[in-house]
């Protein structure tokens, strides 16, 4: 057997345990990233609900113009992320193997 062949096979297994997720770290992540679809959703039906308010004479116009343009920016927000996601995708499958 070739020394550098078991070198570097016992690089590997020391390394294995580091390639393997964290589960703390993945169930924070998930938490967070549920909290804020959360938010995300009652945004979106808070400014629903001021429209609909509005249409029946319920509602301040001021309201409804604040609701929907606190809806509008986080819609915006959304889709930067989205868009910066699609990007980094496009990037990981433009680096050469």
């Amino acid at each position: 057997m070739d020394v550098r062949s078991l070198y570097a096979a016992q690089k590997y297994a020391a390394s294995k345990p580091a390639m393997q997720p964290d589960p703390t770290q993945a169930s924070t992540l998930e938490a967070e990233f549920a909290r804020v679809t959360q938010d995300f959703v009652g945004q979106l039906n808070s400014a629903e609900q001021a429209s609909a308010d509005a249409m029946t004479g319920d509602a301040d116009p001021h309201a409804l113009v604040e609701a929907l343009a606190q809806s509008e920016l986080a819609v915006e927000a959304v889709v930067a992320m989205r868009d910066k996601v699609v990007e980094a995708y496009q990037e990981i499958l433009r680096m050469p193997v």
